[in-house]
């Protein structure tokens, strides 16, 4: 095992040494983009589970760059929210400090992997250079009257103070605490997505995609819909 690491430690530094892994958007080849879902460093470490989410997209990354492909593979941290903030009342680490500190060890953690990630392109979504933009495009939304509030039924979970969505409320009970989940009504902000729906089944079969793919999104979009036509 030992051995094995020693491997690992010697080629990732040839690689970061000849920046294997650097994008330069004017080299031969034709582009291709991978992009993960990014971690949430409300953690101090990463956990196995990451690199399941992480691996296979690496791994096709690879593939691409083996066959001539110009390679853009970014990687960026998912750090704004909730989960940070309950990092931080838990340690008693201001959320700033947790945060920076956290994202400094998975990165350190994602190259021990071996991850092919030009970290130039790297993606902090709690950077003013980064929320500016969510900000940016709500307000236009807004603006445009695609972004309206009114009140709603969620899952609350009194502990964490927080909405929760289906996928998190395990038998009754929040996956994160185990405190029982209520079912109350709440001031929220929604999109009008329904106002494009002719429009996206339409444009559905333009794409290139798998017809079980576009099939998914035809019952999504007639879905929210029907929904958006009983409230």
């Amino acid at each position: 095992m030992e051995y094995s690491k020693e491997i690992d430690k010697k080629w990732q530094e040839k690689w970061k040494k000849e920046n294997l892994y650097k994008y330069d958007p004017n080299a031969k080849g034709e582009k291709f983009y991978t992009m993960e879902m990014f971690s949430y460093p409300s953690g101090a470490k990463l956990h196995l589970g990451h690199w399941f989410n992480f691996g296979p997209s690496d791994s096709f990354a690879r593939l691409k760059k083996m066959q001539g492909y110009n390679v853009f593979h970014p990687m960026g941290f998912d750090a704004f929210g909730l989960p940070a903030e309950n990092y931080a009342i838990k340690t008693g680490i201001h959320p700033e400090d947790s945060t920076l500190k956290n994202i400094e060890t998975m990165k350190k953690q994602l190259d021990e992997m071996g991850g092919s990630y030009d970290w130039e392109y790297s993606v902090e979504t709690c950077m003013p250079n980064y929320y500016k933009w969510t900000q940016w495009i709500f307000t236009k939304l807004y603006e445009a009257g695609l972004a309206y509030k009114k009140e709603a039924p969620v899952n609350w979970c009194d502990s964490c103070k927080t909405v929760l969505a289906n996928e998190q409320v395990i038998n009754g009970q929040c996956e994160r605490c185990g405190t029982t989940v209520e079912r109350k009504k709440l001031a929220q902000w929604f999109f009008k997505i329904t106002d494009y729906a002719e429009e996206l089944l339409e444009d559905l079969n333009t794409l290139d995609w798998p017809e079980s793919t576009k099939k998914v999104q035809v019952n999504w979009i007639r879905k929210i819909r029907r929904n958006r036509s009983n409230f």
